[in-house]
């Protein structure tokens, strides 16, 4: 992105299981991830957009949760249409290389 910042699919797959658990924690361990290393992310990717993808909310006795923003949704929806172009765009290329490729 113009700004240096990235969104691969470790950080997509972070989005969606936000959006699914609609914790930071649930996200993580649905990731096999641990939660700092969720926070960071998060971080980064609230960081390299114009408006935050996450947004979350403290713990207590009934617990913390975290959301997408629209933004977020917006940005998670993109990448996914990218990702399905991409794949649809390479299937061909994919199998001529695996035909020229040496058997297990």
């Amino acid at each position: 992105m113009p700004n240096g910042s990235r969104l691969g699919p470790g950080k997509a797959d972070l989005l969606e299981a936000i959006r699914e658990s609609g914790s930071v924690g649930g996200a993580a361990k649905a990731l096999s991830m641990s939660y700092p290393r969720a926070l960071k992310l998060i971080g980064q990717l609230n960081e390299g957009f114009i408006e935050p993808l996450v947004i979350t909310s403290h713990g207590g006795r009934s617990g913390g949760g975290a959301a997408l923003t629209e933004a977020g949704a917006r940005v998670l929806n993109a990448y996914r249409a990218l990702q399905t172009a991409s794949e649809t765009a390479s299937a061909a290329p994919v199998s001529e290389i695996k035909a020229l490729a040496k058997p297990d």
